[in-house]
């Protein structure tokens, strides 16, 4: 067994998939996830003629975790309103179908008012469909921690990461606290660059701890080789790594999984309709839910979550999440500064914000978005499967601007 598994951790090196970084994880040859095929399909889940339907179906490819969903489902009422026409797009007037499938849409879910007024449901999906919408993930993981801080099980944002995960002494995470992790302000080395298939620090990670299951995030965190670049709390770093080692925190402060505290505290009292699920780093007996990217879920629970922040956190007749938490993690950082040109957004605790108005999204990798507009009481979900990875938020947020418009005469 000891050779067959040196034999295919050779092979993976070789053929680039992965990169001998760190010691491979023990794999048994019976596990259906450690398979060449697996680990190849699990590779190539980003080719842009394939995420249409790879990103409603990650659970076929990856190992996951399932949250779960109670039976007191908070039930949203139906109050449809014509959107279908009248849209500018590139100097020209088109459908919302025209529009849709030119910016790569999935699913499109409105929310007006607390009654959706608009569903979309395209190539292939359906309302039960669990989309994988990557960094939205971010904003799940922030919303954990307020509710950890709540029950006590964290003491305060200023605690060290350390303090929770003795085993990250010595390496970039042996000195932010957890503040700084909320804002991506940690200080630690890290270029987020979405470059698959290339040598990036991103990719490697990726590629090692996703695809090969030979590490997992955390543990690529805890290596002494990531070091301090910035002063934890100066400089703003968009970085998946502080969310994984947020989730991290989260799952040693409560004691439970990820998912086992997010059902409990988050998915039942909420009234979410359908079981969610988490992408793991690795299979059951080892992997962790895939904090950074990794949550899987309906458009309409997605809605959901968004309509529970606009009401201040009630969620289901119950308030679910502090109000002051909702407060605090979405009202704009005022030290950020954008890390581009021309970037259309502010950031707080793992949300973005939308300048010049008080609405804020979750936004996910290939143009994923919970945007919630409490000036207009409007939620809208979007879940895309774009060919690039990022480039195209403005003109999806022009797209939000016109439906607002339009509930708005």
């Amino acid at each position: 067994m000891l050779s067959r598994n040196r034999f295919l951790t050779a092979a993976l090196v070789a053929t680039g998939i992965v990169t001998n970084t760190a010691p491979a994880l023990a794999m048994e040859e019976t596990s259906r996830w450690l398979t060449p095929t697996m680990i190849n399909a699990r590779a190539h889940m980003f080719s842009p003629a394939l995420n249409v339907l790879t990103f409603q179906h990650m659970d076929q490819i990856f190992a996951t975790r399932t949250v779960e969903a109670g039976n007191n489902v908070w039930a949203l009422p139906e109050k449809p309103a014509s959107l279908d026409d009248g849209y500018t797009l590139d100097g020209e007037t088109v459908s919302l179908a025209a529009y849709l499938e030119a910016t790569s849409t999935n699913a499109l879910v409105v929310v007006k008012d607390g009654a959706i007024v608009h569903e979309s449901y395209r190539n292939g999906s359906d309302a039960n469909t669990r989309f994988m919408t990557f960094s939205v993930a971010k904003s799940y993981v922030s919303t954990l921690i307020g509710l950890a801080l709540d029950d006590g099980f964290i003491k305060s944002l200023d605690d060290k990461v350390t303090d929770y995960l003795p085993e990250m002494a010595g390496s970039g995470y042996d000195g932010p606290t957890i503040r700084n992790l909320l804002h991506m302000r940690s200080g630690v080395e890290w270029q987020e660059i979405y470059q698959f298939g290339s040598d990036t620090q991103l990719t490697q990670v990726h590629d090692n701890s996703l695809v090969a299951y030979k590490y997992r995030w955390c543990d690529y965190a805890a290596n002494d080789s990531v070091a301090s670049q910035n002063k934890p709390g100066e400089v703003f770093n968009y970085a998946t790594l502080d969310t994984s080692v947020l989730g991290c925190v989260l799952e040693r402060a409560v004691g439970k999984t990820g998912a086992e505290y997010m059902s409990e505290k988050l998915w039942k009292p909420a009234g979410m309709e359908n079981d969610a699920y988490w992408v793991m780093d690795g299979p059951e007996d080892v992997g962790r839910e895939f904090f950074g990217a990794g949550l899987n879920a309906t458009a309409r629970d997605h809605a959901r979550f968004g309509l529970m922040f606009l009401n201040k956190g009630q969620a289901n007749g119950k308030q679910i999440v502090p109000a002051d938490w909702v407060d605090e993690a979405t009202i704009p950082d005022e030290g950020f500064e954008p890390t581009a040109e021309g970037e259309p957004f502010g950031y707080q605790y793992q949300w973005w914000t939308i300048p010049g108005s008080d609405a804020y999204s979750a936004i996910g990798l290939f143009h994923q978005f919970i945007y919630v507009d409490p000036e207009n009481n409007l939620v809208i979900v979007k879940a895309s499967h774009t060919p690039d990875p990022v480039g195209h938020d403005e003109g999806n947020l022009e797209l939000f601007r016109q439906i607002t418009e339009k509930l708005s005469k």
